[in-house]
């Protein structure tokens, strides 16, 4: 027998029972579906056995941690799906490629994306859930792993496994289907009971229920703007060869690296150069305004579009939204009691609209500054008055939210939509999620600007989520124009700058799980020196070295 603690109380189990049939027991007294368990503070997937005494804490779907555990598994049951009723190169060569809306877009390789084929992999699902088929795992040498993938044709593993530094990595299987992951996994294909599979844009969408109800799934709402912009970003990584982390790190071994970085930033600017045209062409135009999520460059884009402007013959002056934020102690609290700096009432929308119409009426307008470390609103002798080339470019989370500006005429605004949308994959079956990269670059923008540490950043980021899902997202689709401000080899500058930040965090800290996953993805990627950045690049707004005042 071994005795577990659970809920503070101890009870004893037989050992080599799994930690699944105990959280059957205690299911009654959760909210969501069980999906991890931790032991003595490391987590554990469901089917692992008990061994020994421990102090135990389950994790539903409505956790973080086992919301990415429901995603994966989901995830994996798909392709499998896709193996069964399409064959094993199909299923190799298929990507999971992007978030769109509350689904996973799938680009399908060697079958059609059709309506009959989506309800054939939905139906296949459908079975293996029904039947409870269960997920194995088993740890490989790194070497017989290698040996493995190459055999069944996934060489986009091998690539990634030609560079991981562990001895060993874990394999799942699902009758059959071998696969890796970068996470957990549950049990078997029972856990995974809602999910749907439509035909969309070329490819699949696996649609998924959201952390907050992890039992409900919502119909597909397409986004086309946001959907063109990720796919043009795919198509272009997949163009020049940089598609997975793999390839990313063979660019960073040889000797295009440097290469690899001007292009990338070339294409990055030419694309902001064609926005700053659109911008010109509309006639009546002062007002840019450019928003987008937590930490998507919108302050570097701002003044690179004001470089663009000027070569044009406009005279662009940036300006922050975060400029208009409350003094501290009036900034609106969440229901956790801390500061919402995310939502519409923490900016003064009133005195924004006010300097605004009066700049357009054309008198001279004094503008604040806000300072981060006091949480106070100054004003610094910072004066402006619009010429008729003059031209304002405005930047804040809010940016596109018709409330911040309800007092500019809609003909004078140009509206850009801006966010931080990776395009790398890990390898065709693990994506590296845009939120990951957002929080990587906020964490050590963060450190570095306002002396916030990582398990800080860490502990807010759900609420600063919550907030883009409610201020930001919903407005997507009302932009003029869409950037995607991600660079294709940002994560390896950002490693060496984030694991020192992510390793100073304890083990018994609410945000330890996801500074340990952090790290573990960083195992896969090799490091790139920031000094090899130009001046202007975005990524320098993060880690350091801008030419502009970020």
């Amino acid at each position: 027998m071994v005795t577990l603690t659970i809920k503070g109380q101890q009870k004893n189990y037989e050992e080599g029972i799994t930690y699944a049939k105990i959280a059957e027991e205690y299911q009654k007294d959760y909210d969501a579906p069980i999906a991890l368990v931790s032991v003595n503070g490391k987590l554990r997937e469901l089917f692992k056995r008990v061994s020994k005494d421990a102090e135990i804490e389950f994790y539903t779907l409505k956790d973080s941690v086992g919301y990415k555990t429901y995603v994966r598994t989901a995830t994996m049951l798909l392709l499998k799906a896709i193996f069964d009723c399409f064959g094993s190169e199909a299923v190799n060569e298929t990507r999971v490629e992007f978030t769109i809306g509350n689904g996973l877009f799938v680009k399908p390789f060697g079958f059609e994306a059709t309506d009959e084929n989506a309800a054939k992999i939905k139906a296949r699902m459908k079975e293996l859930e029904f039947r409870e088929v269960p997920f194995m795992k088993k740890s490989y040498p790194i070497d017989d792993a290698i040996e493995l993938f190459s055999k069944i044709g996934m060489k986009d593993k091998v690539k990634l496994f030609k560079y991981r530094r562990s001895s060993s990595v874990n394999v799942y299987e699902v009758e059959g289907f071998f696969d890796y992951y970068y996470g957990y996994m549950l049990p078997n294909a029972g856990y995974v009971k809602w999910f749907d599979v439509v035909n969309y844009g070329g490819g699949f969408v696996l649609v998924l229920p959201s952390a907050g109800e992890p039992e409900v799934v919502k119909p597909f709402v397409p986004r086309e703007k946001l959907f063109k912009t990720l796919r043009d970003s795919e198509n272009w990584a997949t163009h020049v060869g940089m598609g997975n982390i793999g390839q990313l790190n063979d660019g960073i071994c040889g000797d295009s690296l440097e290469e690899m970085i001007l292009v990338h930033e070339a294409e990055q600017e030419r694309k902001i150069g064609e926005i700053a045209k659109e911008i010109v062409a509309r006639k009546g135009c002062k007002f840019v305004m450019i928003a987008g999520p937590s930490s998507s460059g919108k302050t570097s884009f701002s003044h690179r579009i004001s470089i663009q402007l000027r070569t044009l013959g406009k005279v662009p002056h940036p300006i922050g939204l975060d400029n208009y934020y409350v003094d501290r102690e009036k900034t609106p609290r969440g229901e956790d009691g801390e500061y919402n700096f995310e939502c519409l009432e923490a900016l003064d929308v009133d005195l924004f609209n006010r300097d605004m119409t009066k700049l357009l009426a054309g008198e001279r307008v004094e503008l604040p500054v806000f300072n981060f470390k006091s949480g106070k609103r100054e004003y610094r002798g910072d004066f402006l008055q619009l010429g008729e080339e003059d031209i304002l470019v405005i930047e804040g989370i809010h940016g596109l939210n018709e409330k911040m500006s309800s007092l500019i005429p809609a003909e004078s605004k140009f509206k850009i939509y801006i966010s931080c949308l990776t395009s790398v994959n890990i390898d065709n079956h693990n994506r590296i999620p845009t939120t990951d990269g957002r929080l990587l670059r906020r964490m050590v923008r963060d450190d570095r600007t306002r002396g916030t540490d990582a398990r800080s950043t860490i502990n807010m980021w759900a609420s600063v989520r919550r907030g883009e899902e409610n201020y930001i997202f919903p407005f997507q689709e009302e932009a003029d124009a869409m950037f995607n401000s991600a660079l294709i080899y940002e994560l390896a500058v950002i490693k060496p700058f984030a694991e020192r930040l992510l390793f100073d965090i304890p083990k018994k800290d609410p945000a330890y799980f996801e500074a340990k996953r952090l790290l573990n993805f960083f195992d896969y990627l090799l490091s790139i020196q920031s000094e090899n950045l130009p001046n202007n690049s975005l990524c320098s707004e993060f880690v350091g070295g801008s030419c502009f005042n970020v």
